[in-house]
């Protein structure tokens, strides 16, 4: 076996985390997290708190904003032999069928009726996919969002502890979703946005700081980490965009201002990116993005990139490290580790300018 070009050996992007850095909740009020400004020039770093985020910011800039809104895809149930299983609603394929990742006690198997929630939902196994997931057959297929509105709970990643207690259900349902979430479709929340509460936004925009809102669905595959040791060899999961004429159209005008179009989050930066990659160029857009950015890459929307601190060996540490350089950013994480700074969805945030 050929050995991994060292440019592209995935162990160059792991790093050690303490469990008592991931954070559990998020802070309160939102804008309260902490925020480390990575300044790409000469890896200047600053600290602040969310709530100053206008500070680095000047007037013309556009922020793009991911109004993706989650829904409760997580359930828990029986097998038909009794077992416990956990289902995860990840997208809705037609015709009644949805894939779903499933873990269960046992080998599930095809035809098998799984019982969720006490009873509230019944489906049916129907096959393995390719990627290791299940297509799943809903009797009642229009009612399964309505359904998990009710009985569902909400797709928290595995790194923040919960199991099957739901005290904090409510609590989540609310906290896990951005302020300006409105297009029901993610599995996961768009993390960077989290920090935004309805008047810093107001703030920003009386400071002449533009916003506009596109969709990019979040799926599972945000938390999956690469497992092949050349990065390269990595297949990106599909994930559903749209960026309205509109919207497109403020973007395009920010830049021909010489505003700096600001990604939140990488979702909104893969979807930017996408677009710009079209054979048209950059414009409205609906469709999917596979788009896998690692380093090198050439941005050619984003000019900063708001976002949190990722896993690693993830595909989003590597959007990170594409766009602010490998060892500046892996020396702002262990500052961040060191200063005490909170990790992953529920914890703070860095802007890259």
């Amino acid at each position: 076996m050929a050995a991994v070009d060292s440019q592209y050996d995935i162990s160059r992007y792991d790093y050690e985390l303490p469990p008592e850095s991931i954070a559990q909740r998020p802070a309160e009020p939102r804008d309260a997290s902490r925020l480390m400004v990575l300044h790409r020039g000469d890896g200047r770093i600053e600290h602040a708190v969310f709530r100053d985020l206008g500070r680095f910011l000047r007037a013309g800039d556009l922020l793009v904003l991911n109004n993706t809104r989650v829904f409760p895809a997580r359930t828990i149930g029986t097998r038909s032999t009794g077992g416990k299983v956990e289902v995860f609603f990840l997208r809705d394929l037609g015709q009644g069928l949805w894939e779903a990742m499933i873990r269960a006690h046992g080998k599930p198997k095809s035809g098998e009726y799984l019982q969720l929630e006490d009873g509230r939902l019944v489906v049916k196994l129907a096959e393995k996919t390719a990627t290791g997931q299940w297509t799943v057959l809903v009797p009642r297929p229009a009612d399964l969002l309505k359904t998990l509105q009710e009985v569902g709970r909400t797709p928290l990643p595995p790194y923040v502890r919960r199991g099957e207690d739901r005290s904090l259900e409510t609590f989540d349902h609310e906290r896990y979703q951005t302020v300006y979430a409105r297009q029901t479709g993610a599995v996961a929340a768009p993390t960077a946005g989290l920090h935004f509460t309805e008047a810093l936004l107001r703030a920003l925009r009386e400071r002449g700081i533009g916003t506009v809102e596109i969709t990019l669905h979040v799926g599972l595959g945000t938390f999956q980490p690469i497992k092949v040791d050349d990065m390269r060899r990595h297949r990106m999961h599909a994930e559903f965009f749209s960026i309205e004429a509109e919207a497109a159209a403020r973007i395009a005008e920010a830049k021909r201002a010489g505003g700096r179009v600001i990604a939140v989050g990488t979702t909104s930066c893969r979807a930017l990116e996408t677009a710009a990659a079209s054979p048209q160029g950059f414009g409205p857009f609906q469709g999917e993005s596979r788009l896998y950015v690692y380093p090198p890459y050439t941005f050619k929307m984003t000019d900063a990139l708001l976002t949190n601190f990722h896993l690693p060996r993830s595909t989003l540490l590597l959007l990170v490290a594409a766009f602010a350089g490998r060892e500046r950013v892996l020396g702002a994480y262990e500052e961040a580790r060191r200063l005490g700074y909170r990790f992953y969805s529920y914890g703070d945030a860095m802007l890259i300018i």
